[in-house]
């Protein structure tokens, strides 16, 4: 049995939200979804992303088109000296923009490693740090990191894609509790969606379906007042889950040598009662109440 809350409106009146890759795909379908619930959507991309404005602008929504690059530091302080000069806030982040340069492994090449986490990495390092500040004087703020299942449980030829949006998970877990206190949630979507980054990757018989208007209301539950705090959610198709870093409850063998370590391995890797920790101090102390249980 599924228990169901009421459903109450989420509506960004009065805020303003940064996408950023809003050009396209899932960029363009976050700023549209955000702006018909009332935020001013700053429309960010590399290139001039001005057609979503005027698709925005159309049904009835307030829109900028900046164009930064977001791995230049300077181009993306200054997009944001701009917004915070005109509206004098910022209450949401969509980190979105992302690349692909897919290769196995022994043939990917340092330079494309390089700029899969400056794009979906430092790039969403330099917005949000650039508004982190803003966010706690205002006691208020909305980061979304998005991250993809190939960061979460890896996927041939994508070392760089999936370490890059494995790293955004750390970020956005850290960000929960700093930024807990000042109301600054911090979340992760984890999305799959036809667009021109994954065309080549999803079934055709998967494409119609898995639209990325079928994932933004994942954007707007996860940039809302009421949104969780430290969540990866996942979404894909219309359908939505959870996913969690857990782990297992594991064994006490102090002083055993790797044999008996992997004699034991069945009990060690056991899931059965595996859990999830709210920050490296909860783990820490789970782990020392344990020291003295081996056998």
């Amino acid at each position: 049995m599924t228990t169901r809350e009421a459903i109450v409106d989420i509506r960004f009146d009065g805020q303003v939200a940064i996408v950023t890759g809003a050009g396209g795909g899932l960029g363009r379908a976050h700023a549209l979804e955000l702006a018909r619930r009332g935020a001013h959507v700053v429309v960010n991309d590399i290139n001039a992303p001005a057609g979503v404005v005027e698709e925005i602008a159309a049904q009835g929504g307030s829109a900028q088109a900046l164009q930064a690059d977001i791995t230049d530091a300077g181009a993306v302080d200054s997009m944001l000296a701009q917004v915070l000069a005109q509206h004098g806030r910022a209450d949401i982040v969509i980190n979105n923009a992302g690349i692909l340069r897919d290769k196995s492994f022994g043939n990917m090449s340092l330079e494309a490693f390089r700029a899969v986490l400056e794009v979906h990495l430092l790039g969403a390092f330099h917005l949000t740090r650039g508004l982190w500040g803003q966010m706690k004087q205002q006691n208020y703020g909305r980061v979304v990191f998005t991250s993809s299942p190939s960061g979460l449980y890896g996927n041939f030829g994508q070392a760089n894609y999936a370490a890059a949006k494995m790293a955004l998970v750390g970020l956005m877990h850290t960000l929960a509790i700093e930024g807990a206190k000042y109301d600054i949630r911090a979340n992760a979507l984890a999305p799959l969606a036809a667009t021109q980054m994954t065309r080549d990757i999803l079934p055709e018989a998967a494409r119609d379906a898995m639209s990325a208007e079928a994932v933004s209301p994942a954007v707007a539950l996860l940039a809302g007042r009421d949104a969780p705090n430290g969540v990866i959610l996942c979404a894909a198709g219309g359908r939505f889950s959870v996913a969690r870093l857990l782990e297992s409850e594991g064994a006490g063998l102090a002083g055993a040598g790797a044999e008996e370590l992997q004699a034991r391995w069945g009990e060690i890797a056991d899931m059965g009662r595996a859990q999830g920790f709210a920050g490296l101090p909860e783990q820490m102390a789970h782990v020392v109440e344990r020291l003295d249980e081996h056998e």
